[in-house]
């Protein structure tokens, strides 16, 4: 059988208000990303704490918990309760690309990976993150085909041109709190007792990380960014 990979669905019309977040979420991160002038409209106040070293949000929220594992009852794993948005991003990657078709259904799956995502409508691209899961009709294949994911994570970082933006603006991130972190590791996918090598992976996400509060998924960007 030949080499499959978790795939993507095909494109679908977006209805207007999800566009609209879409494009809020995405505007965010790409405005720090390529730090523009549309960041300072992030500035709510002149004396916002500065985020740590390494642009971490300065937070009490609980110390990173073990990355996650989805046992025999669930789709997908819970989210970590985490104030480190690296952290909370490679789990959040793990949990993308595990997957199991022949025991949970899509729609299991997809109510798993909801409780990842922020529950501030503002800056939660939900569909961003579903957009991962394929369609019905290959779900069902997939299920069919005993279809199944395991992801090993190796590193996560926050790209280049963020670290860049964070430190000409530090108080720039102050009203989202919403990181882009860049994500790498492996995917391995089996069916019918068969199954392919790892593969090469990555993905940049943007995590919501307020202080005093656990990081939640904002969303996953179109491109990797480095």
């Amino acid at each position: 059988m030949p080499k499959k990979r978790f795939p993507k669905p095909s494109d679908q019309p977006v209805e207007t208000s999800s566009a609209l977040r879409r494009s809020v979420v995405i505007g965010v991160i790409l405005a720090v990303l390529l730090a523009v002038a549309a960041l300072v409209a992030y500035l709510t106040r002149p004396d916002a704490p500065e985020p740590q070293s390494g642009g971490r949000p300065t937070s009490t929220a609980s110390p990173p918990s073990p990355m996650p594992r989805p046992d025999s009852s669930e789709a997908v794993a819970a989210p970590p309760r985490t104030g480190d948005p690296v952290a909370f991003a490679k789990a959040a990657t793990k949990a993308l690309w595990t997957y199991d078709a022949q025991h949970f259904s899509r729609t299991e799956y997809l109510s798993g990976l909801k409780r990842w995502v922020t529950g501030e409508k503002k800056y939660a691209d939900l569909k961003s993150v579903t957009g991962q899961v394929p369609g019905q009709a290959l779900w069902s294949r997939m299920h069919d085909n005993r279809q199944r994911a395991s992801a090993k994570v190796s590193e996560g970082h926050f790209p280049e041109a963020f670290k860049t933006a964070m430190s000409q603006d530090p108080g720039g991130i102050a009203q989202a709190y919403v990181y882009a972190v860049t994500v790498t590791g492996k995917q391995s996918i089996g069916w019918k007792g068969s199954g392919a090598g790892a593969e090469p992976r990555s993905t940049t996400l943007a995590v919501q990380c307020r202080p005093h509060h656990d990081c939640a998924l904002s969303g996953v960007l179109p491109e990797v960014a480095p």
